[in-house]
């Protein structure tokens, strides 16, 4: 792209990235919605994600933190809220639950220690790279950059409905609390799409800038698919964990050789 374009084919070219490269394409997540993975290998799937999950409100705060306008400020400020939650220590209002919470239960229906889930000790390094390399991005690019980063929301509800569809098909852990994270997002994010995505189309007004924020939602697609890699590379084949990662009960990792 070398020229300006319309707001309409912005858009289109924005939806075309999820279109190729989300991650729902990767080969993890069809084993993964299939139902042809063990135990052990979800929970190092929901393991590692939980290191994603608990750092997107580090990531909407670092993006917060960018904005000059009290508006939108606050009109960020819900992301933070969806996953933080507005509940205190054994409250049980579930209107004031976050996402947070949520994918904890998820980690609990699992079988998961959740102080070890908790304490982060068994995660791939790879997920920490990755994860990390998020929250850098958008302390480190533009406002607009950042907030085009987050658009891999407009391909999430999908995932989630295929997900609910084929944990409640294929495995026994499947029931309404450990999947209330994906059914929650089913509300919360065309909510998020709805206000990124103008927010992108209305203040990507010169070429580069259009073409920045299309780098950016590459990036997310990337980095989201990278993690996917790993956990493949770890848990499906060759089944080389890493040394200090999750070692699922169910699992005879390959051995390293000196």
């Amino acid at each position: 792209m070398t020229e300006f374009i319309s707001r309409e084919e912005f858009r289109a070219a924005l939806y075309a990235i999820g279109e190729r490269q989300y991650h729902d394409l990767h080969p993890f997540h069809q084993l993964l919605h299939g139902g042809k993975l063990q135990k052990g290998q979800i929970q190092a799937w929901a393991l590692n994600r939980f290191y994603y999950q608990v750092s997107i409100p580090r990531k909407d705060l670092t993006i917060m933190s960018r904005m000059d306008d009290p508006a939108l400020r606050r009109a960020w400020m819900q992301r933070v809220l969806d996953h933080d939650g507005l509940t205190q220590t054994g409250e049980m209002d579930e209107t004031k639950v976050g996402g947070i919470e949520r994918w904890l239960r998820l980690t609990d229906g699992l079988g998961l220690d959740r102080d070890y889930v908790k304490s982060l000790e068994g995660i791939l390094p790879a997920t920490r790279f990755a994860v990390d390399a998020y929250v850098n991005f958008v302390r480190d690019h533009s406002l607009l950059e950042a907030v085009a980063s987050s658009l891999t929301e407009l391909f999430a509800p999908s995932i989630h409905r295929e997900r609910i569809a084929g944990f409640e098909q294929n495995y026994a852990f499947a029931n309404d609390s450990t999947l209330s994270y994906f059914r929650k997002r089913l509300d919360e994010a065309p909510r998020d799409v709805e206000f990124g995505l103008d927010y992108v189309l209305t203040n990507a007004k010169t070429a580069e800038q259009q073409r920045q924020c299309l780098r950016a939602l590459r990036f997310k697609t990337e980095l989201l698919w990278a993690q996917l890699d790993a956990l493949h590379h770890a848990y499906v084949t060759p089944n080389l964990i890493p040394p200090g990662a999750f070692v699922p009960a169910d699992m005879e990792p390959t051995r390293y050789s000196r």
